[in-house]
């Protein structure tokens, strides 16, 4: 392996055998990407957001719910112009990587990876136990035996789910779509059965008093019980309404059209979230129960079917149905923690090993298994301090530590959308930001908001502890090793040469060693810098 110093980084360069630099296979149309988006979401309108109710009643879950809709419509809107500019499956690494250089980059890649490999370990906690449930009540099993236990049952899923996302992208692809449509297809049932049951009331939406205490049965309390501050204690569960909707760009060089599909794809998924959040808070919130009730259920759509209908049996059926909601998530993430994970080592931020591809199949095997192991092992340690009545706080915790993850890359990818339109303002744009800059500065203001309000709530607190050393952790590694580990990935070397020889592995790229310097240099020891280009006509926002 030679080396070669471009500028204060060294690079590695590695044969073919390490990565191929082609890409991974595009076979990723804009429906699919739509299915992505959705898929990886929506396990957030079945679970999760409800905790919201419990800290800050109907209306401070509502008003913390519509602060993160603005949030990520912002986030959405960079991403989709930052995306195709950059279309690498490197994400919210590539376009940090950019802006702000390999320190940014990494920090931002790591921050997203923490935040994918966390959520399908919480993913598969709820599939667990749901399975656990369903077996144990429908064969009379009792004790809970090695082969109806929580850790067999995640192993199971995660080999399952983490093979069809070895077997290629076609198969991920189709696997999705099919697994987002009936997702959503649940969730217009329950919809629907709510609302011609007869048993939905608006009325139970305030039937947590002042302060908290016993419900009240008529309802008649008031919207925000817990005041303001319940609203900001409710922003980490109003994120998860939209929870890992900007991993759509880790499937650009997936994508048959990136310039097109990924845009488009990103916003229409963002529409769909909106309409789902909205309908499931208001409508799940409504049936017998109410504010009171679901605030502190493990799984409020599953109880809502049960209060629409009666029947041991039946229930059972609808715990089914509710579990395709949380495989359309723990599936989806899956695949973008393989793909983060494989750019990050492509690129030499992360140990080399992971970045190796399936053969012809070319798909991130090594960094699929590894992060299904590092997901496990979230999940049985859990399991194990829950064993010795440690875990109650650690599993309510855990909800919050993605979020942690996932907002620390969103301030970055804010950040990084402003300064790549000072930055680079002459790089081609088929896509632009119906919000600007403006939509950036506020959605990562927005995001730092919610960081600082993850911290309000002492019960969360040890599990974000632990996330934030392991991210210090990360930091350590890349000062001491990572940083001097580089590789030329595509997005490395649209990052050195500033996108203006074009976007590597297209055949309009062109850029030597001599051009990559005199970038860097600035014409200072690399020879004169190469010409700019007027910027290009600015396509209209979508």
């Amino acid at each position: 392996m030679s080396e070669r110093k471009l500028g204060s980084v060294t690079y590695h360069e590695v044969d073919q055998d390490y990565f191929d630099k082609r890409g991974l296979r595009r076979h990723a149309g804009v429906t699919s990407l739509w299915a992505l988006g959705v898929g990886a979401v929506i396990s957030g309108e079945f679970y999760g957001w409800n905790y919201g109710l419990a800290t800050g009643g109907f209306g401070g879950l509502l008003v913390a719910g519509v602060v993160m809709a603005i949030m990520y419509y912002g986030l959405v809107y960079s991403i989709a112009e930052m995306s195709p500019a950059l279309p690498h499956t490197g994400g919210a690494y590539s376009f940090a990587r950019s802006a702000m250089g390999p320190w940014g980059g990494f920090l931002t890649g790591l921050a997203e990876n923490m935040e994918y490999v966390i959520t399908p370990a919480v993913v598969v906690g709820a599939i667990g136990l749901l399975m656990q449930e369903i077996v144990g009540s429908l064969f009379d099993v009792t004790a809970n035996p090695w082969w109806n236990s929580l850790p067999f049952w995640w192993a199971v899923f995660y080999v399952i789910f983490v093979w069809v996302n070895v077997v290629g992208i076609e198969a991920t692809m189709r696997f999705t779509v099919a697994i987002t449509v009936l997702s959503i297809a649940v969730l217009v049932f329950f919809f629907i059965a709510t609302l011609v049951s007869g048993k939905f009331d608006a009325s139970l939406w305030t039937n947590i008093p002042k302060g908290g205490g016993d419900a009240l049965p008529a309802g008649g309390g008031p919207m925000f019980p817990f005041g303001i501050k319940g609203i900001f204690e409710s922003l980490p569960f109003a994120i998860w309404f939209f929870l890992a909707i900007e991993e759509v760009p880790l499937a650009a060089e997936e994508s048959m059209d990136p310039r097109r599909d990924v845009p488009r794809g990103s916003v229409l998924a963002m529409h769909t979230l909106l309409i789902a959040a909205i309908l499931t808070l208001f409508i799940n919130t409504g049936l017998p129960g109410g504010a009171f009730l679901f605030g502190g259920s493990a799984f409020p759509l599953l109880d809502g079917f049960k209060a629409i209908f009666a029947g041991e049996k039946i229930a059972y059926f609808f715990g089914l149905l509710f579990m395709i909601g949380l495989i359309a998530s723990f599936f989806t993430i899956i695949y973008a923690y393989g793909r983060n994970t494989y750019s990050l080592s492509r690129a030499g931020y992360f140990p080399k090993f992971l970045s190796v591809t399936s053969g012809s199949r070319r798909t991130p095997h090594v960094a699929l298994f590894a992060g299904a192991v590092v997901g496990y092992a979230v999940a049985l340690f859990v399991f194990i301090l829950q064993e010795n009545d440690l875990g109650a706080k650690i599993v309510a915790a855990l909800l919050n530590m993605a979020v942690f993850a996932a907002v620390i890359s969103y301030i970055l990818q804010s950040t990084s959308f402003v300064i790549l339109r000072q930055k680079l303002p002459n790089i081609e744009r088929p896509y632009r930001s119906r919000w600007g800059i403006p939509g950036a500065v506020v959605s990562g203001t927005l995001a730092a908001i919610a960081l600082v309000s993850i911290f309000l709530n002492d019960a969360y607190r040890p599990g974000v502890y632990g996330v934030a050393v392991y991210y210090v952790l990360g930091v350590l590694y890349f000062a001491i090793a990572g940083r001097h580990r580089l590789v030329l990935s595509p997005e490395e070397e649209f990052a050195l040469t500033q996108g203006e020889k074009g976007v590597p592995g297209q055949e309009a790229f062109v850029a030597t060693t001599a051009d990559q310097e005199a970038i860097l240099g600035r014409g200072t020891g690399g020879g004169a810098p190469p010409p700019t280009s007027p910027p290009p006509m600015s396509p209209p926002s979508e």
